[in-house]
């Protein structure tokens, strides 16, 4: 072959390579692989998502929802970034979830009772006795025994395009704030009082005027006249919220809510788009932030119930003869419901086989903390 023709193919050849190596170099530009090249991608800028609570800027719940928040931002690297606003910011707090549902927000936090009015079934995550078990113990059944999977059909059923969490369980709520001791159970009889989810129920059969109304609007309505007495949750939440302002009176112990939790909500699309990665990022957020919640507000509702104490509240414990009217009230609200309504009856009989088995051994496993802090302290707990 003469030396010209080989010098034409070979530089042919290498023209061809070039060629090759930079339509190689633009496909990795765009996440493609060629020729063995290392794909060159384009950085991209963090998924952000606006998320709203049902709680008010100054309300502790409301620093739940932004402490979970933090905590996805930071163990996915700034890859995903919750931004979270405060009830009303965007939508009602009783209408977040369909905000939600409908990608007007990309999330939000709350509780299932707040949507009771859709059905019924989802006031049993958080209203009544839960068959003995506290909150810790609700969320136990809701992972293990059965609980995820009804509520997910729930939100299916009724068209609500979310992805639920259920995290932080709550300490037993007050019977509430009232204008003075509530003594027994006709007390309650003709009080303008505020509650949610099924405790409307349960305080509607036991004689009160019952009016729902979201955190912010409580203080407020009790000012104007237009309630007597309210419960909302705890005592960080009550005295930021100013409760000790319209009342001094607050009694202790119920069964309405003893065991609630909150609710982290997703749009479906948006978290359906998330990669895996990003997904069991979020699952262990919510559980590593769910513990965390617990272990302030230990810290926090303890130093509050004394700062309430301090600022002239009255505490009492709620008496026996009034959980136990409450307990009562409740077995005839539950027969109601189950035939109303068959999810009910569904979420409930899960309840009550997981609860039948961990009760006992609870009762039977953990000694009464109440002796040895009377022992030490010398008051009655």
């Amino acid at each position: 072959m003469a030396t010209s023709d080989r010098k034409g193919k070979g530089e042919s050849a290498r023209r061809k390579f070039l060629r090759r190596a930079s339509a190689g170099a633009a496909a990795g530009a765009t996440g493609a692989v060629s020729l063995g090249f290392p794909a060159i991608v384009k950085a991209q800028g963090p998924i952000v998502m606006r998320w709203q609570s049902t709680w008010p800027q100054k309300d502790i719940f409301h620093e739940y929802a932004v402490d979970f928040a933090g905590k996805v931002n930071t163990m996915t690297g700034g890859d995903l970034k919750i931004d979270v606003l405060p009830s009303g910011a965007v939508v009602k707090a009783f209408d977040l979830i369909d905000a939600v549902s409908k990608g007007t927000l990309d999330g939000g936090h709350g509780v299932c009772a707040y949507w009771y009015g859709k059905n019924s079934a989802l006031a049993l995550w958080g209203s009544g006795p839960a068959w003995g078990m506290d909150a810790n113990m609700l969320l136990a059944w809701h992972k293990y025994g059965g609980g995820k999977e009804l509520l997910a059909e729930i939100y299916r059923d009724l068209n609500l395009n979310v992805v639920s969490y259920l995290y932080g369980p709550m300490p037993t709520q007050p019977l509430g704030w009232f204008k003075k001791p509530i003594t027994k159970p006709d007390d309650l009889k003709g009080t303008k009082f505020r509650t949610v989810g099924l405790s409307i129920d349960i305080f509607t059969a036991m004689g009160a005027a019952v009016n729902a109304l979201p955190g912010s609007e409580i203080v407020p309505a009790m000012d104007r006249g237009l309630l007597d007495a309210a419960e909302f949750n705890n005592a960080s939440s009550d005295r930021q919220l100013g409760f000790p302002d319209v009342s001094k009176i607050c009694m202790l112990r119920s069964f309405h809510q003893c065991s609630e939790t909150f609710e982290i909500l997703f749009n479906k699309p948006k978290y359906d788009a998330l990669p895996p990665h990003l997904k069991a990022i979020i699952g262990n957020a919510v559980e590593a932030a769910s513990q965390d919640m617990s272990w302030k507000a230990i810290d926090r509702y303890s130093k509050d119930y004394l700062a309430l104490q301090k600022q002239g509240v009255k505490f009492y414990a709620t008496p026996n003869a009034v959980l136990q009217a409450q307990l009562k009230v409740w077995d005839d609200i539950v027969a109601r419901k189950e035939k109303e309504n068959p999810m009910f009856r569904k979420v409930n009989d899960s309840m009550r086989t997981f609860a039948e088995r961990t009760t006992r051994w609870q009762s039977d496993t953990n000694v009464d903390y109440r002796m040895a802090a009377a022992y030490y302290f010398g008051k009655k707990t």
